[in-house]
């Protein structure tokens, strides 16, 4: 169903890079979610009405929140496809964050209210009527929903979308909470007690949980959450391939929304090659990771001394200190300038974001450190926190 879906919905489905295409996914998913909850959520709140069962109709509650979630779906992934304009140049991407965001607002509000009415249930209970009927409905949903799962969760890794996966987590959640709700008519058939009630509050609590989940995965993005590890390798690894490239530091990653990734990043190159040289091979991998990685990547170039003795060993010197200090990610910049009663030593320190130690003792550590090899090294430091 899935594949067939996206083959007759999704123009040009397998370029998931696409921008076009990314919103041509997230349309159908909307969609698809829209209509399938709406026909959940009547069956259910018409089943639980009718047989008196306050858990079916929270369920139902549960399936129309999804489906206006879904509609919110639709109308961000609509509108984070957007061109980007004089006054958003980065695009409107981040509307797919802000989309999730109001989805799980709705969602903890929809909990609150159920639990409410769920502990009223519980305080002055009545019994459910019994019925075939509401044992298929529910099998029916829980069903559907889990195959909205799948879907959710599959199109969510397809795309790289966020909002998606945590739409296919809630799905599995009512998975567990539909699933719950069925148990509970069983056991009050068996037992001849109302587990109505309580099993509402269980199936609040799941929509509360999920909806707390939902506000911290899209929240993260939004304040400037770490770049993947796997994305900062790759592209090192890509930018680190080309002969002319020494080594790699200070890359820093914006995340505009899916597919609007820009960064910046330093790149060591041999002092003595022609700038022009140089500047030719950084053009060419900055069309190059665009190319094949979609980063808008700005180079800087450090040039740095390969031919000097004192400024190779001093590299050597403090990389054998970068291994023994393990606040110290990398070092990286390094410059000697010479003299006859002391060499200036100029670099910087890039530190992991869990180091505590404040930079001026950091500072007096390493020079400490540096002046066990030659008592004349005096230290310019310049300490760098990783945004990786």
């Amino acid at each position: 169903m899935k594949n067939f879906l996206i083959r007759h919905f999704v123009a040009d489905y397998e370029n998931t890079k696409d921008i076009k295409v990314r919103e041509s996914y997230g349309k159908l998913a909307g969609v698809v979610g829209i209509i399938s909850n709406l026909i959940l959520c009547g069956f259910k709140i018409g089943t639980g009405l009718v047989f008196n069962s306050i858990a079916i109709v929270a369920d139902g509650i549960n399936n129309l929140s999804d489906a206006s979630g879904s509609l919110v779906t639709l109308i961000g992934f609509r509108l984070s496809g957007k061109k980007a304009d004089a006054e958003h140049p980065y695009g409107h991407g981040r509307i797919e964050y802000l989309t999730g965001l109001m989805i799980s607002v709705m969602i903890l509000v929809i909990g609150v209210q159920l639990l409410r009415s769920s502990i009223e249930k519980t305080m002055d209970p009545e019994p459910m009527v019994f019925s075939w009927i509401t044992v298929a409905v529910l099998v029916t949903a829980i069903i559907v929903k889990f195959w909205q799962t799948r879907f959710n969760m599959s199109v969510g890794k397809t795309i790289d979308s966020a909002a998606l996966k945590a739409t296919g987590t809630d799905s599995r959640n009512d998975v567990l909470a539909t699933t719950a709700v069925l148990l509970a008519i069983g056991m009050e058939k068996l037992c001849g007690y109302p587990l109505d009630g309580p099993v509402g509050i269980l199936v609040a609590f799941f929509i509360l949980y999920s909806g707390w989940v939902l506000i911290n995965e899209t929240v993260s993005p939004l304040l400037g959450k770490a770049p993947d590890p796997e994305t900062v390798h790759a592209l090192k690894e890509r930018i680190e391939a080309h002969e002319g490239v020494i080594a790699t530091h200070d890359l820093i990653l914006h995340d505009y929304g899916p597919g609007r990734v820009f960064g910046s990043v330093h790149v060591e190159v041999d002092a003595s090659v022609d700038i022009q040289e140089s500047h030719d091979m950084v053009d060419n991998i900055e069309r190059e990771v665009y190319k094949y990685m979609g980063v808008l990547l700005t180079i800087h170039m450090d040039p740095m001394d390969l031919s000097d003795p004192l400024t190779l060993k001093v590299r050597q010197q403090l990389e054998e200190i970068c291994t023994r200090m393990e606040e110290i990610r990398e070092i990286h910049d390094v410059r000697v300038v010479s003299g006859i009663t002391h060499h200036n030593v100029i670099f910087d320190v890039m530190i992991f974001r869990s180091c505590k130690e404040s930079e001026a003792a950091l500072r007096e550590r390493i020079t400490q450190e540096l002046q066990t090899y030659d008592p004349k090294y005096r230290t310019v430091i310049t300490i760098d926190r990783s945004y990786e």
